[in-house]
């Protein structure tokens, strides 16, 4: 099964420890989101995960084995990093043809993978022509060339309109519900919290959280607008409910949806609007990683 494991890994330069003692795990039919604010150590753990920075200690395995050690690693794993390079003078195609025979794959897998990133009409354009987006969707084509089990994408969204955005969700989904292994780092948080599963965030260097983004979430609050706000405050209370106002409605905590709706039935207050909230990633990630 392809698996990501990251174990007190560390970096130092100098004095410095640019990451240190880090620990998480990817797993198979799961995506992944690693988050960091800048400086926080999220790209250099991805580096050395792919063997692109010698660790000082600790080990960054991907199926078991450091990156060096993977045999035929493009058939692994894929990766995007530096919003994936390419030659300007090249075409889209190829782009990809001329990767393709590096990794072993065919020219066909080429054709087809410039077609399911949608760049088909533009794959005979010089990618020194590409949009940001149309340049971020052959890199995710290059490093699916080998049909990898595991994706490591950093800040693969960048530059995607919001077509693209539901493309990549689609890319990632599909790749997951196969049983493969996506870690994603990317800074548009709102989206990623529509994207993965399981949440690692980084700040100074080290993990601050790594747990699944549905424990996280929690039960979240209820938003409640009723026909008498008074009473159904009460009411609520009298069921052991903490119950606050934003000034048009009721934030009760405490209570199931099912619990609040029966509650009002029985007091004979018609409910307008009955809504959970939950907190948004972005929410979670200040807090834990104390940004302001």
């Amino acid at each position: 099964m392809p698996m990501i494991r990251v174990e007190n890994l560390t970096k130092t330069y100098g004095r410095i420890d640019a990451v240190r003692d880090v620990t998480f795990s990817a797993a198979p039919g799961r995506i992944t989101g690693l988050l960091g604010l800048n400086g926080s150590g999220k790209t250099t753990t991805l580096r050395m995960l792919l063997g692109l920075t010698r660790p000082t200690s600790g080990s960054a395995l991907l199926n078991g084995v450091p990156y060096r050690d993977l045999v035929h690693p493009v058939r692994q794993v894929g990766a995007v990093l530096e919003q994936g390079l390419s030659n300007p003078g090249q075409t889209g195609y190829q782009h990809l043809v001329t990767h393709a025979l590096l990794c072993g794959a065919s020219r066909r897998r080429a054709a087809q993978l410039i077609e399911e990133v949608g760049l088909a009409d533009a794959a005979g354009r010089r990618t020194g022509d590409y949009s940001l987006g149309m340049r971020q969707r052959l890199a995710v084509a290059t490093a699916l060339l080998g049909d990898p089990g595991i994706l490591v994408l950093d800040e693969p969204a960048n530059g995607l309109d919001p077509s693209g955005m539901a493309w990549l969700r689609d890319l990632l989904w599909r790749r997951a519900a196969a049983g493969g292994t996506v870690l994603i780092s990317s800074h548009l948080l709102a989206e990623l919290q529509q994207l993965v599963v399981d949440v690692v965030i980084i700040a100074l260097g080290e993990v601050r959280l790594a747990a699944p983004l549905a424990e996280l979430s929690g039960a979240g609050r209820l938003r409640i607008r009723g026909g008498d706000p008074r009473r159904l405050w009460h009411a609520f209370e009298r069921h052991g409910a903490r119950v606050t106002t934003d000034g048009t409605a009721l934030l009760v905590e405490g209570l199931s949806p099912e619990d609040a709706g029966g509650i009002a039935l029985h007091a004979q207050v018609p409910v307008f609007e009955l809504t959970i909230e939950r907190p948004r990633l972005e929410e979670i990630f200040l807090q834990v990683a104390g940004a302001r």
